[in-house]
């Protein structure tokens, strides 16, 4: 290995991902907040880990190791220093008005010795009914109001693919579409800075949680080690887009082409692989309702600046042309049925996560998407989806990898 990260495609043969087993953060989740906290449902815990454990003992029997990110972020906690430093800046970001709020919780939390179970509670979120009795000097202490939660949960985390990615062997550490999920990037942050498996290992920082534009990486896509494909959807914006592609060009890495999607601003579609992903060298899943409005644009670098055009083909033509290929195949989700099209989109029919060329993890319950899949010649791993799938997200949501082999 070259270093501990190496990701310049979508199917290279997995080496190592990252995962978050999903925890008591779900167990937080309540009907009147689910908006708030980006769900449309609560899925049930117990079932949702059973199925996530599935999911890794998939990837572990085909040769895979498997980090977890609760685990990582307990093991970066290295010294009394760095813990109390992450529990300020994780308080910072946690909307609390009280002063004397936020050091009764961090009283709390630094006086959990065990560092997993410290990890795991920042994640799960405080309850206002956990909090000990303290004098209330402030203004807001003293109006109180009905908001239950003295620290909100976070229940997307176990879509480890968002608040950070790996491209090349750098990170894109991400600015996220809303206040909700920005906390999550804090472990990763901690994580990069801090765990012995990464810290001065020289990994570039291709984008940064407290730049100004949102950007997440479910949009993010490495096609190959020349091109990406990055959308400019609900969750990410052509700025953040503009500035990564700057970056990664400054680093003078493989990589001569970013291809911009924009596939809009719908909470349906809402990141790039939730319609688009690759699954062989020349085949792709896509939902056929992006196909007819969406525009593609290459970024590549100029002698002063960007050089961004429009790219006036079919999209097929666009991504033979960008991976060198002669032509290639797009596997529609849900085939020509528009309910079963829009059904299996719902339930990430298009979100798979490639394992090697032509293998992937898919969700059991997209039958219509899979049957097509198995008869353009692909590999499926199929993994129950009953509950993860409430989170709106499917395989290649859930995984980060961290080394994939070259291709």
């Amino acid at each position: 290995m070259n270093g501990p990260i190496n990701v310049y495609s979508e199917i290279g043969k997995l080496k190592t991902v990252l995962l978050h087993r999903p925890g008591k953060e779900l167990e937080n989740l309540m009907p009147d907040y689910l908006e708030r906290l980006l769900f449309d449902d609560i899925p049930f815990l117990q079932d949702a880990q059973a199925e996530h454990d599935q999911f890794a003992k998939i990837l572990t029997d085909n040769g895979v190791e498997v980090l977890y990110l609760e685990d990582l972020m307990a093991e970066s906690l290295v010294s009394d220093e760095v813990k109390e430093a992450f529990i300020d800046e994780y308080l910072s970001e946690a909307n609390i008005e009280s002063d004397e709020t936020v050091a009764t919780i961090k009283e709390m939390l630094m006086a959990i010795e065990d560092k997993r179970e410290l990890v795991d509670k920042t994640m799960a979120g405080m309850q206002v009914t956990e909090l000990p009795e303290h004098d209330k000097n402030s203004l807001v202490d003293l109006m109180g109001n009905d908001y239950p939660f003295a620290i909100d949960p976070m229940p997307n985390l176990y879509f480890t693919r968002d608040n950070f990615a790996t491209i090349g062997n750098g990170i894109s550490l991400n600015h996220m579409y809303s206040e909700t999920r920005n906390r999550e990037t804090i472990y990763a942050k901690y994580i990069f800075d801090n765990h012995p498996r990464f810290k001065d290992q020289d990994i570039p920082r291709l984008y940064c949680r407290n730049e100004e534009h949102r950007i997440e990486g479910g949009d993010e896509l490495v096609l190959s080690s020349k091109v990406l494909a990055v959308g400019i959807s609900q969750r990410t914006d052509a700025k953040a887009i503009e500035k990564l592609a700057r970056n990664i060009f400054k680093e003078n890495m493989s990589f001569e082409t970013v291809l911009a999607f924009d596939i809009g601003e719908y909470r349906k579609f809402m990141h790039l692989d939730t319609v688009f992903t690759m699954v062989d060298y020349d085949k792709f899943t896509i939902h056929p309702e992006i196909e007819g409005d969406l525009t593609v644009y290459s970024i590549t670098k100029g002698e002063k600046d960007l050089v961004i055009k429009k790219e006036v083909d079919q999209l097929e033509s666009i991504l033979a042309k960008y991976l060198g290929v002669e032509s290639v195949q797009l596997i529609r989700c849900g085939g020509g049925d528009v309910a079963a099209a829009a059904r299996e989109q719902w339930n990430d029919g298009s979100n798979t996560l490639t394992i090697a060329p032509g293998e992937v993890v898919v969700y059991d319950r997209n039958v219509v998407t899979n049957e097509l899949l198995e008869k353009a010649g692909l590999k499926l791993h199929k993994l129950r989806g009953s509950e993860l799938v409430r989170g709106r997200g499917g395989p290649r949501c859930m995984s980060m990898p961290i080394y994939r082999e070259d291709i």
